[in-house]
């Protein structure tokens, strides 16, 4: 996939998702061989999420450079999950992948996901509550 062909995959994504009630993309980029998306979520039950990733391509996949994806609570204050790749939990596992969970001081190994696959975590994840 080229990367041109990626953002729209994500729009895409979140105009589709059953958990997405609206998003307004802050800045989507492309840039030679790199590309950025970030937007702000509403999600059908209230909670807010904010979606930010850097990506290329490599051999004609998408490759997720950076990313973050904080999903908050209706209020803005309770956290619910962040999901990033900076680089400050150099012991856990899969660093610098982590996850904080509930709390910033909660945090746990994680996985690189691209904007695709964490919407598809949070829509399993929202059929659960």
């Amino acid at each position: 996939m080229e990367i041109a062909d990626y953002i729209p995959l994500v729009k895409r994504k979140l105009s589709e998702s059953s958990i997405v009630n609206s998003f307004a993309i802050v800045d989507e980029r492309i840039l030679f061989d790199r590309g950025y998306f970030r937007a702000r979520v509403l999600l059908t039950n209230g909670d807010f999420l904010e979606i930010a990733e850097a990506f290329t391509s490599i051999n004609r996949r998408i490759v997720t450079i950076s990313y973050r994806y904080q999903w908050m609570d209706a209020s803005k204050q309770k956290l619910r999950k962040r999901w990033d790749n900076v680089e400050h939990f150099p012991d856990l596992p899969n660093f610098p992948d982590h996850v904080h969970v509930g709390d910033e001081l909660n945090v746990q190994p994680g996985e690189s996901r691209n904007i695709l696959q964490i919407i598809t975590v949070i829509e399993r994840e929202i059929e659960i509550l």
